[in-house]
Protein backbone atom coordinates (compact mmCIF):
# COMPACT_ATOMS: atom_id res chain seq x y z
CA UNK A 1 0.00 0.00 0.00
CA UNK A 2 2.84 2.10 0.25
CA UNK A 3 3.62 2.55 -3.57
CA UNK A 4 -0.45 3.25 -4.01
CA UNK A 5 0.32 7.28 -4.80
CA UNK A 6 3.64 6.43 -6.67
CA UNK A 7 1.69 6.65 -9.60
CA UNK A 8 0.09 9.89 -8.90
CA UNK A 9 3.32 11.47 -7.88
CA UNK A 10 4.77 10.80 -11.36
CA UNK A 11 2.16 11.74 -13.18
CA UNK A 12 1.57 14.96 -11.18
CA UNK A 13 5.72 15.68 -11.91
CA UNK A 14 5.00 14.85 -15.51
CA UNK A 15 1.77 16.71 -16.43
CA UNK A 16 3.53 19.78 -14.77
CA UNK A 17 6.79 19.05 -16.77
CA UNK A 18 4.97 19.05 -20.08
CA UNK A 19 2.97 22.29 -19.41
CA UNK A 20 5.54 24.17 -18.23
CA UNK A 21 7.70 23.26 -21.61
CA UNK A 22 4.83 24.10 -23.59
CA UNK A 23 4.22 27.54 -21.55
CA UNK A 24 7.49 28.36 -22.69
CA UNK A 25 7.59 27.21 -26.43
CA UNK A 26 3.88 29.18 -27.07
CA UNK A 27 4.56 32.52 -25.44
CA UNK A 28 1.40 31.89 -23.67
CA UNK A 29 -0.38 35.44 -23.09
CA UNK A 30 1.18 38.59 -23.09
CA UNK A 31 2.51 39.03 -19.96
CA UNK A 32 1.72 35.35 -18.60
CA UNK A 33 5.26 34.64 -17.61
CA UNK A 34 5.64 37.19 -15.09
CA UNK A 35 2.09 36.25 -13.39
CA UNK A 36 3.20 32.10 -13.11
CA UNK A 37 5.15 30.80 -10.21
CA UNK A 38 8.69 30.20 -10.36
CA UNK A 39 8.61 33.31 -13.38
CA UNK A 40 7.42 35.31 -10.51
CA UNK A 41 10.70 35.05 -8.27
CA UNK A 42 13.20 36.31 -10.87
CA UNK A 43 12.94 39.59 -13.18
CA UNK A 44 13.01 39.95 -16.94
CA UNK A 45 10.73 37.67 -20.12
CA UNK A 46 13.81 35.60 -20.85
CA UNK A 47 15.10 34.72 -17.28
CA UNK A 48 11.37 33.74 -16.32
CA UNK A 49 11.71 31.51 -18.82
CA UNK A 50 14.67 29.97 -17.62
CA UNK A 51 13.15 29.79 -14.17
CA UNK A 52 9.86 27.55 -15.43
CA UNK A 53 12.83 25.25 -18.01
CA UNK A 54 14.65 25.01 -14.21
CA UNK A 55 11.87 23.80 -12.62
CA UNK A 56 10.67 21.74 -15.67
CA UNK A 57 14.05 19.58 -15.22
CA UNK A 58 13.36 18.97 -12.07
CA UNK A 59 10.13 17.64 -12.18
CA UNK A 60 11.49 15.46 -14.92
CA UNK A 61 14.54 14.50 -12.99
CA UNK A 62 12.29 13.40 -9.83
CA UNK A 63 9.49 11.47 -11.92
CA UNK A 64 12.22 9.13 -14.29
CA UNK A 65 14.08 8.50 -10.69
CA UNK A 66 10.63 7.07 -9.17
CA UNK A 67 9.79 5.30 -12.09
CA UNK A 68 12.47 3.24 -12.46
CA UNK A 69 14.58 3.08 -8.78
CA UNK A 70 13.54 3.08 -5.57
CA UNK A 71 16.57 4.80 -4.36
CA UNK A 72 16.02 6.90 -1.23
CA UNK A 73 17.18 10.41 -3.10
CA UNK A 74 14.73 10.50 -5.32
CA UNK A 75 12.17 9.70 -3.02
CA UNK A 76 13.03 12.45 -0.13
CA UNK A 77 14.02 14.65 -3.16
CA UNK A 78 10.49 14.33 -4.40
CA UNK A 79 9.23 15.16 -0.25
CA UNK A 80 11.48 17.77 -0.50
CA UNK A 81 9.96 19.17 -3.52
CA UNK A 82 6.92 19.22 -2.80
CA UNK A 83 7.39 20.99 0.20
CA UNK A 84 9.34 23.40 -0.95
CA UNK A 85 6.46 24.13 -3.14
CA UNK A 86 3.80 24.70 -0.47
CA UNK A 87 6.28 27.26 0.80
CA UNK A 88 6.56 29.04 -2.54
CA UNK A 89 3.10 28.68 -2.71
CA UNK A 90 2.12 30.69 0.82
CA UNK A 91 4.47 33.16 -0.06
CA UNK A 92 3.45 34.00 -3.39
CA UNK A 93 -0.33 34.31 -1.80
CA UNK A 94 1.36 36.85 0.62
CA UNK A 95 3.79 38.60 -1.64
CA UNK A 96 1.71 38.33 -4.96
CA UNK A 97 -1.84 37.37 -4.41
CA UNK A 98 -2.25 38.32 -8.31
CA UNK A 99 0.07 35.77 -9.63
CA UNK A 100 -0.62 31.84 -10.00
CA UNK A 101 1.42 29.23 -8.91
CA UNK A 102 2.52 27.84 -12.62
CA UNK A 103 2.01 24.15 -11.10
CA UNK A 104 0.41 23.42 -14.90
CA UNK A 105 2.53 25.75 -16.62
CA UNK A 106 -0.68 28.75 -18.48
CA UNK A 107 -3.66 26.74 -16.90
CA UNK A 108 -2.16 27.35 -13.39
CA UNK A 109 -2.73 31.51 -13.67
CA UNK A 110 -5.38 31.88 -11.44
CA UNK A 111 -4.59 33.33 -8.22
CA UNK A 112 -3.20 30.86 -5.55
CA UNK A 113 -5.89 29.97 -3.35
CA UNK A 114 -5.98 27.65 -0.24
CA UNK A 115 -7.18 24.33 -2.97
CA UNK A 116 -3.55 24.98 -4.59
CA UNK A 117 -2.01 24.48 -1.07
CA UNK A 118 -4.04 22.02 0.09
CA UNK A 119 -2.50 20.07 -3.01
CA UNK A 120 0.99 20.88 -2.35
CA UNK A 121 0.29 19.36 0.87
CA UNK A 122 -1.34 16.62 -0.05
CA UNK A 123 1.47 15.60 -2.27
CA UNK A 124 3.69 16.18 0.45
CA UNK A 125 1.96 13.55 2.33
CA UNK A 126 1.67 11.38 -0.59
CA UNK A 127 5.66 11.36 -1.45
CA UNK A 128 6.09 11.05 2.26
CA UNK A 129 4.10 7.75 2.85
CA UNK A 130 5.75 6.50 -1.19
CA UNK A 131 9.37 6.80 0.94
CA UNK A 132 9.17 3.51 2.12
CA UNK A 133 7.68 1.66 -0.76
CA UNK A 134 9.52 -1.62 -2.00
CA UNK A 135 9.33 -1.58 -5.00
CA UNK A 136 9.89 1.46 -7.84
CA UNK A 137 7.39 3.44 -9.77
CA UNK A 138 6.68 1.22 -12.77
CA UNK A 139 5.49 -1.50 -10.66
CA UNK A 140 2.87 0.74 -8.79
CA UNK A 141 1.70 1.55 -11.86
CA UNK A 142 1.13 -1.63 -13.43
CA UNK A 143 -0.93 -2.61 -10.35
CA UNK A 144 -2.56 0.28 -8.93
CA UNK A 145 -5.22 0.05 -5.84
CA UNK A 146 -8.26 1.70 -5.04
CA UNK A 147 -5.96 4.11 -2.89
CA UNK A 148 -4.37 5.29 -5.79
CA UNK A 149 -8.02 6.22 -7.30
CA UNK A 150 -8.52 7.74 -4.01
CA UNK A 151 -5.63 9.89 -4.34
CA UNK A 152 -7.24 11.10 -7.74
CA UNK A 153 -10.16 12.23 -6.41
CA UNK A 154 -8.67 14.31 -3.82
CA UNK A 155 -6.49 16.11 -6.48
CA UNK A 156 -9.46 16.46 -8.34
CA UNK A 157 -10.91 18.31 -5.84
CA UNK A 158 -7.80 20.73 -5.15
CA UNK A 159 -7.35 21.37 -8.96
CA UNK A 160 -8.94 24.90 -10.05
CA UNK A 161 -6.93 23.62 -13.28
CA UNK A 162 -9.91 21.54 -14.03
CA UNK A 163 -12.49 24.37 -14.05
CA UNK A 164 -9.84 26.76 -16.07
CA UNK A 165 -9.70 23.83 -19.03
CA UNK A 166 -13.32 23.80 -18.68
CA UNK A 167 -13.91 27.26 -19.35
CA UNK A 168 -11.27 27.35 -22.13
CA UNK A 169 -13.02 24.14 -23.57
CA UNK A 170 -16.33 26.40 -23.87
CA UNK A 171 -15.15 29.92 -24.29
CA UNK A 172 -11.66 29.06 -26.03
CA UNK A 173 -10.18 31.86 -24.62
CA UNK A 174 -8.65 32.68 -21.76
CA UNK A 175 -9.63 34.89 -18.38
CA UNK A 176 -8.18 37.57 -20.06
CA UNK A 177 -9.90 37.75 -23.47
CA UNK A 178 -13.28 36.34 -22.43
CA UNK A 179 -16.40 38.65 -21.31
CA UNK A 180 -16.48 38.79 -17.67
CA UNK A 181 -19.89 37.83 -15.85
CA UNK A 182 -22.43 40.69 -15.48
CA UNK A 183 -21.15 43.39 -13.32
CA UNK A 184 -24.37 42.65 -10.54
CA UNK A 185 -22.35 39.21 -10.33
CA UNK A 186 -19.31 40.28 -9.84
CA UNK A 187 -20.52 42.50 -7.00
CA UNK A 188 -22.47 39.92 -5.38
CA UNK A 189 -19.62 37.54 -5.29
CA UNK A 190 -17.44 40.76 -3.59
CA UNK A 191 -20.16 41.10 -1.11
CA UNK A 192 -20.21 37.07 -0.19
CA UNK A 193 -16.57 36.90 0.27
CA UNK A 194 -14.49 36.84 3.95
CA UNK A 195 -12.89 39.97 2.63
CA UNK A 196 -15.69 41.81 2.34
CA UNK A 197 -17.41 41.08 5.63
CA UNK A 198 -14.34 42.00 7.16
CA UNK A 199 -13.51 45.63 5.86
CA UNK A 200 -17.92 46.72 5.22
CA UNK A 201 -17.98 48.04 8.36
CA UNK A 202 -15.01 50.78 7.46
CA UNK A 203 -16.90 51.73 4.08
CA UNK A 204 -19.01 54.65 3.79
CA UNK A 205 -20.93 53.31 1.45
CA UNK A 206 -22.19 50.11 0.29
CA UNK A 207 -22.13 50.78 -3.31
CA UNK A 208 -18.68 51.67 -5.02
CA UNK A 209 -17.83 54.84 -6.65
CA UNK A 210 -16.20 53.59 -9.73
CA UNK A 211 -15.14 50.36 -11.56
CA UNK A 212 -13.32 48.98 -13.82
CA UNK A 213 -11.75 45.99 -15.41
CA UNK A 214 -7.94 44.72 -16.15
CA UNK A 215 -6.95 41.10 -17.15
CA UNK A 216 -9.02 38.85 -15.27
CA UNK A 217 -9.53 41.10 -12.53
CA UNK A 218 -13.02 43.63 -11.98
CA UNK A 219 -12.18 46.40 -9.56
CA UNK A 220 -14.19 48.34 -7.19
CA UNK A 221 -13.17 51.53 -5.14
CA UNK A 222 -14.81 52.94 -1.89
CA UNK A 223 -14.42 55.29 0.61
CA UNK A 224 -13.62 54.72 4.07
CA UNK A 225 -14.38 56.84 7.27
CA UNK A 226 -10.69 58.06 7.05
CA UNK A 227 -11.46 59.38 3.44
CA UNK A 228 -9.39 56.52 2.05
CA UNK A 229 -9.59 54.75 -0.70
CA UNK A 230 -10.44 50.78 -0.32
CA UNK A 231 -10.16 49.20 -3.63
CA UNK A 232 -10.91 45.70 -3.89
CA UNK A 233 -10.35 43.35 -6.39
CA UNK A 234 -12.39 40.20 -7.73
CA UNK A 235 -11.11 37.45 -10.25
CA UNK A 236 -13.60 37.01 -13.14
CA UNK A 237 -13.04 32.76 -13.95
CA UNK A 238 -13.80 30.00 -11.34
CA UNK A 239 -16.82 29.57 -8.79
CA UNK A 240 -15.08 30.46 -5.89
CA UNK A 241 -13.23 33.56 -7.38
CA UNK A 242 -10.27 35.60 -5.35
CA UNK A 243 -10.86 38.47 -3.49
CA UNK A 244 -8.08 41.02 -2.56
CA UNK A 245 -7.91 44.31 -1.22
CA UNK A 246 -5.69 47.55 -0.37
CA UNK A 247 -6.31 50.85 0.63
CA UNK A 248 -4.98 53.87 -1.07
CA UNK A 249 -4.16 56.77 1.86
CA UNK A 250 -6.02 60.19 1.57
CA UNK A 251 -2.20 61.29 2.07
CA UNK A 252 -1.60 60.65 -1.90
CA UNK A 253 -2.56 62.55 -4.09
CA UNK A 254 -3.27 62.56 -7.30
CA UNK A 255 -5.46 59.61 -9.38
CA UNK A 256 -5.70 55.85 -7.95
CA UNK A 257 -2.42 54.20 -8.96
CA UNK A 258 -2.09 51.28 -11.36
CA UNK A 259 -3.22 48.81 -9.51
CA UNK A 260 -1.64 45.55 -8.20
CA UNK A 261 -4.08 43.57 -6.12
CA UNK A 262 -2.45 43.02 -2.50
CA UNK A 263 -4.16 40.43 0.32
CA UNK A 264 -6.62 42.27 2.78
Amino acid sequence: MLESQLPLLIALLLLGMVAKLITVRTGGEPGSLSRLGPAVLVPGRRMQAVALLVCAGGELFLAVGLLVTTHPFFRWGTVAFFALSTYVLLELRRRRPDAGCGCFGEVSSAPVGLRSVGRTVALTGMAGLSVWAPVPGWAAVIHPSWLTAAGVAVLALLSPEIEELIDRVRFRAPCEQRRGPAESVTLSRLRSSGTWRAHAGELTSAEPYDSWRELCWRFYAFRNHDADDVVFAVYLSGRRPAVRMAVVSAADSGPLPEYTPVSA
